[in-house]
Order: C-alpha cells, then sequence, then structure tokens
C-alpha cells in the first residue's frame, strides 16, 4: 500500500500545497508578461525596477530591494545590467557614499510609455475580473506582511 495513499498523508500531497499554487502562478503569471517585455527589451525583473523608478526616480537600491523583497546581492548584478543597457544611472549619495542612488536615463523613461498598456492588456489575456483580482493581490499581500514578521 501507498504509504502517501492513507488519510495521515493527505497534507504531503501536491495538489494540498498553498506553496506550490502560489509558485506555479506566479512562473505562469511571468510567462504571460513575456511577450509584452520581449517588445519592451527587458526581463520581468527588470520592469519590476521599472514599475518602482516609475513611480519615484532617484531612489537608492535598498528602497528598490525593500518593495521587491529582494537582497543587494541579488538586485546588484540586475541594476548593472539595466546600466549597461542605458535604462539607469548608479551614482553615489553625496551625503553617504556607501549609499548608491538609482536614476533613470531618458531611455528609461521614454519605457514607460511603450509599458502603460501592460496591465490592461494583461488582464485582457487573463479575462481577469478586477474586482476578484484585486481581493486575491490583498490576500497575498496580507500573507507576505505575515511572513516577513
Amino acid at each position: 500500500m501507498d504509504n502517501l495513499a492513507s488519510k495521515e498523508f493527505e497534507p504531503l500531497k501536491l495538489e494540498n500545497q498553498l506553496c506550490f499554487t502560489i509558485y506555479a502562478a506566479s512562473r505562469l503569471m511571468t510567462r504571460h508578461y513575456q511577450p509584452y517585455l520581449d517588445e519592451l527589451g527587458i526581463t520581468y525583473p527588470q520592469y519590476l525596477v521599472f514599475l518602482v523608478l516609475w513611480e519615484k526616480d532617484g531612489v537608492g537600491v535598498n528602497e528598490i530591494g525593500c518593495k521587491l523583497y529582494l537582497n543587494t546581492n541579488t538586485l546588484t548584478p540586475l541594476l548593472k545590467r539595466m546600466e549597461q543597457l542605458s535604462f539607469i544611472k548608479r551614482i553615489k549619495c553625496c551625503e553617504d557614499e556607501r549609499k548608491v542612488l538609482i536614476f533613470l536615463t531618458d531611455k528609461g523613461k521614454d519605457l514607460k510609455l511603450k509599458a502603460k498598456n501592460i496591465p490592461e492588456e494583461m488582464a485582457k489575456t487573463l479575462n481577469c475580473n478586477l474586482g476578484k483580482a484585486m481581493c486575491l493581490k490583498n490576500e497575498l499581500d496580507q500573507l507576505i506582511h505575515k511572513m516577513l514578521k
């Protein structure tokens, strides 16, 4: 008899794992974004950095990392690549040289106009009810907040 068949091991089934559902949804969501991002010549992680900078330009690496839940050692190579592509400038802060501020270049600012329809296009692609999507987002935000404690 298969040990996983018993009720005792029901929680170990893949279909009962919240973590897998979130993981699969994340991967599939990223895949749906890919055609739009390919048109812009950027990756999904770069898109997330742009979202932060389009909201507020000239922020520190640590602030971007906090907003995206990324460590500096993950974010730094991403930012270096974006700088090589002339999307951003990394400038040491005058008051504290350990702090690096990230600024959009004109090329990075221009991308905002090209990207402005992505959220709407994604909603159409996913045939998603906005109200239900926002409820799910709020629940996931609460889950993230609990996990950060």
